[in-house]
């Protein structure tokens, strides 16, 4: 229920251009505070229901993968390979965890990479889906250790994901940097012209730049996928670093 109150109000943020209400200027400063709330809000309940071996392995992740970020800073068109390890924490530890893991990996990475702006609620929100997706993807996960089912499940997700991730954030781009006359964000039009301005600006600006990461994730969990699970589904099993209620574990 956490994640799924977190994640309307993330939705909200993402769908507020949609509406036509407001000039940009005004309604995109509104959105990056409502945004700023739901970050706070998501890592505050997340985290305190983590012992402090699951808050060890987040930041363990956030860690490596600002490293990772750092060396790659500029990428190969969109692909980074940070969303490794987000992927396979959210499979094997579940949504909320792999959410709390996405979101904290880009806070981060941002302080690392001097990335910190007025973007940054918005890649948190997004890359903690991408983790979340995961999650529930690996609900339906089958037998004490992962398998090569589990590794091309994930790689499908890291696909969806990767052109999902660069979608919502292209809501951002649009937004505040507008682009060219003919399909840039304009309001006080209908929900239907804004939605084909934006699907325009889209395959314009990022459909190509985001299949580098929608085919780098699935190359990188295919690769190396299995055993980063395997060691992640151990380590939940030997330590329970489950989120749960405490009180309800207690009872």
């Amino acid at each position: 229920m956490r994640l799924a109150a977190i994640s309307a109000a993330g939705l909200a943020l993402f769908a507020w251009p949609f509406t036509g209400l407001g000039a940009p200027g005004t309604a995109a400063a509104a959105a990056v505070s409502i945004g700023c709330v739901v970050v706070l809000l998501a890592v505050e309940t997340m985290s305190r229901r983590l012992d402090t071996r699951g808050l060890a392995v987040i930041a363990a992740i956030a860690a490596i993968d600002s490293a990772l970020r750092l060396a790659l800073v500029f990428g190969i068109g969109g692909f980074s390979p940070m969303f490794l390890l987000i992927l396979c924490a959210g499979y094997a530890m579940g949504a909320e965890f792999g959410f709390l893991c996405g979101a904290t990996t880009l806070l981060v990475s941002a302080l690392v990479t001097a990335g910190v702006g007025p973007w940054l609620p918005y890649e948190m929100i997004a890359a903690g889906w991408v983790g979340a997706a995961a999650g529930l993807a690996g609900a339906r996960r089958r037998g004490r250790s992962p398998a090569r089912r589990d590794v091309v499940v994930l790689a499908v997700v890291g696909v969806v994901s990767g052109f999902a991730y660069g979608a919502v954030m292209d809501v951002w781009d649009w937004t505040f940097f507008r682009g060219a006359a003919d399909f840039g964000y304009v309001t006080g039009l209908g929900a239907g012209a804004v939605a084909t301005r934006f699907t325009h600006f889209y395959l314009a600006t990022s459909l190509m730049y985001d299949c580098f990461r929608a085919v780098g994730n699935a190359v990188l969990v295919l690769l190396v996928g299995l055993p980063i699970l395997g060691a992640l589904v151990r380590l939940r099993r030997r330590h329970t670093v489950v989120i749960e209620d405490r009180v309800s574990a207690a009872a």
